[in-house]
């Protein structure tokens, strides 16, 4: 399996194609497979890297690890493309992989040639915030009490990607993200939905950016994309689909953003 030491800890990433290099980073359960179908239709034009974040599938739990940020996991990912020589590289986030995204625009500029931020559950400025969370919570308590993290992991996919997506998983990728459990729930959840640049770090941003919405999400992420597009002051991109598009609509979603990739 390919991997790099990189901030203390070893990252499993797959690479593939010739070209512009692209950088996808994926939300919760952080598995680098989510985007195996999107890379797929991208690597005739790009080099695209995926990866397993820190403490996810196979990339191993660090020694002592018991909490994170989105700092270290921006960090991270600026020291793969370092690493690997990709920087800078067109970066597309989604989900919590969104809020990496934008960290990454705002402490590692010099990493990022565009980006894309598809979702990010920045719910310090959804009105309704204690709701979501709530809902959540009900959908992770109910989970745990079913059968521990694996449980509540695929309760909260059904609930974020929806029943269909999460049943035509590929197989070992499902299992992967069950077995990612105790690291979503003990280590990662609550940890990154506080996370919100202020207006100068924001205004400061010069790579071209996109704030993208799937047509099927939940109204806290289109309120989220909203405030993002307009702070940013750029266009708000829609793509149909679930908040996983990557799954649901893959050739949809490269249509989509392909133009910002190569910008």
């Amino acid at each position: 399996m390919p991997s790099v030491a990189v901030n203390g800890t070893d990252i499993y990433y797959d690479l593939r194609g010739t070209g512009p290099s692209v950088l996808f980073i994926a939300g919760a359960g952080g598995d680098a497979g989510n985007f195996d179908r999107v890379a797929g239709l991208l690597a005739d034009e790009f080099t695209v890297l995926s990866y397993d974040r820190r403490g996810n599938s196979r990339s191993p739990r660090p020694a002592g690890w018991q909490t994170t940020s989105v700092a270290e996991q921006a960090d991270d990912a600026a020291a793969l493309l370092t690493a690997l020589g990709l920087a800078p590289a067109a970066v597309y986030g989604n989900s919590y992989g969104a809020i990496f995204a934008l960290d990454l625009l705002v402490s590692h500029p010099a990493v990022v040639r565009s980006a894309v931020l598809h979702e990010p559950p920045l719910l310090s400025v959804v009105k309704n915030a204690g709701e979501v969370q709530a809902a959540v919570g009900a959908v992770v308590e109910a989970g745990m009490a079913a059968g521990g993290p694996e449980a509540a992991v695929e309760r909260f996919m059904r609930w974020a990607a929806g029943d269909v997506n999460w049943e035509q998983l590929e197989p070992g990728l499902r299992q992967r993200m069950l077995a990612n459990g105790e690291t979503l729930f003990g280590v990662e959840m609550g940890k990154f939905e506080p996370y919100r640049p202020d207006d100068a770090a924001l205004a400061g941003i010069t790579a071209p950016t996109r704030a993208l919405i799937s047509q099927d999400s939940p109204d806290f992420f289109h309120e989220v994309a909203t405030w993002l597009a307009a702070h940013l002051g750029t266009e708000l991109l829609r793509t149909p689909g679930t908040h996983t598009p990557q799954f649901d609509h893959p050739e949809e979603l490269v249509r989509t953003i392909k133009p910002f990739l190569a910008a």
